[in-house]
C-alpha cells in the first residue's frame, strides 16, 4: 500500500520531501484533493518538491500518487472490519492495542512487499543462486541475522552458502570469488559500509551480486546487479531493521522456494538426507 511505502521511505528523505510525506500520512484523504502545486503550498515547499517526492517513491507522476491513495482508501472503506491503527504505541495503550498495531504493521508490510516485488529481479536472483558454485551472504547487526537465515536455508537444500558477518572475513571471501559464484548482501538502509564494500569487491571479481534492501535508490542497490526491495512495518519501538524484518524474510522465503524449485533434484535429495536429524535429537518423555 502507498502509505506503507511512504512510511518506509520517510526516514531517508530530505527535510522538504519529508514534509510532503508527513502531510500525506497525516491526512491521506485530503491529499487526494487538489494539485501538486497546492500540496506544495500546504507543506511550505513547491510543486517541484512534490514531483521529486513522487519520484522518490518510484511513482511516475503526482497523478499516480493520487490514484494509489484513492485506491487504498477505497479498499479500506470496503472492509468494515479494518481500522486505521497507525504505527504508534502510546505509554497508556492496553495490550490489545499493542498486538493490533504490531500485527497490522506487519501485515501491511508483507502485503506491500508481495504486491510490489519485482518478479523479473526475483527470477534472475534465483537463477543466479541456483547456478552458483559458491554463495557468499553479507550482513551485519540485525541484517547479519537475516544473512545467517539465508545461509541456513540455502545450505539445507545443497547450496554451498556461507554467511559473513564480519567485514574483514567478508572481504577476504569476496576477493576469492569467481564469475561462477554469487553473493547476497543484506542491508535495510543500503548504506552499510561493511556490507557494501565486500559486495563491490565481489562484483569486481565477476560474481553475480544481489541486494536485499529497503532503499531501492541506495548505494547498495546501485552497486548490485539485482535488487530486491522490502517494505517496513515500523511502529513505536520498531525502526529500521526491526520494522522490516518480516518483509525481508518474505523475500528470503520466495527466493529460497524458487531456488529449491530450480534445483529440484539436489534440493529434495538434500532434504531427504537431513530430515532425520532434528527428530534424532528430540528428547522423548518417559512414561511413568
Amino acid at each position: 500500500m502507498i502509505t506503507a511505502l511512504i512510511r518506509s521511505r520517510l526516514p531517508g528523505m530530505s527535510g522538504s520531501l519529508r514534509k510532503v510525506g508527513e502531510l500525506v500520512l497525516a491526512d491521506p484523504a485530503a491529499a487526494t484533493h487538489g494539485s501538486a502545486a497546492e500540496l506544495g503550498r500546504r507543506t511550505g515547499t513547491s510543486q517541484a518538491t512534490v514531483t521529486r517526492f513522487c519520484r522518490a517513491l518510484g511513482l511516475e507522476s503526482y497523478q499516480q500518487l493520487l490514484i494509489e491513495l484513492a485506491q487504498e482508501q477505497g479498499r479500506a472503506g470496503a472492509d468494515g472490519r479494518r481500522t486505521a491503527l497507525g504505527p504508534r504505541i502510546g505509554p497508556d495503550d492496553d495490550l490489545e492495542r499493542v498486538i493490533a498495531v504490531v500485527a497490522d504493521a506487519d501485515l501491511r508490510a508483507l502485503r506491500h512487499t508481495a504486491d510490489h516485488l519485482d518478479r523479473d529481479a526475483l527470477e534472475r536472483a534465483a537463477r543466479a543462486l541456483a547456478a552458483a558454485r559458491r554463495i557468499d551472504v553479507y550482513g551485519v547487526g540485525g541484517s547479519g541475522i537475516v544473512a545467517q537465515e539465508i545461509q541456513a536455508r540455502l545450505f539445507g537444500i545443497g547450496a554451498a552458502a556461507h554467511a559473513w558477518t564480519e567485514v574483514h572475513a567478508a572481504e577476504t571471501s569476496a576477493a576469492l570469488l569467481t564469475p561462477s559464484d554469487a553473493v547476497v548482501a543484506v542491508s535495510h538502509s543500503g548504506a552499510t559500509r561493511e556490507v557494501l564494500d565486500p559486495l563491490r569487491l565481489a562484483a569486481e571479481r565477476g560474481a553475480a551480486t544481489i541486494a536485499l534492501t529497503g532503499e531501492p535508490r541506495s548505494p547498495l542497490a546501485r552497486a548490485a546487479a539485482i535488487t530486491l526491495t522490502s517494505f517496513s512495518g515500523e511502529t513505536s519501538f520498531r525502526r529500521g531493521n526491526f520494522g522490516t524484518r518480516h518483509s525481508v524474510l518474505l523475500l528470503v522465503d520466495c527466493l529460497y522456494a524458487r531456488v529449491a524449485q530450480l534445483t529440484y533434484e539436489r534440493a529434495t535429495a538434500s532434504i531427504a538426507l537431513t530430515s532425520h536429524i532434528a527428530d534424532a535429537h528430540a528428547v522423548r518423555s518417559r512414561g511413568r
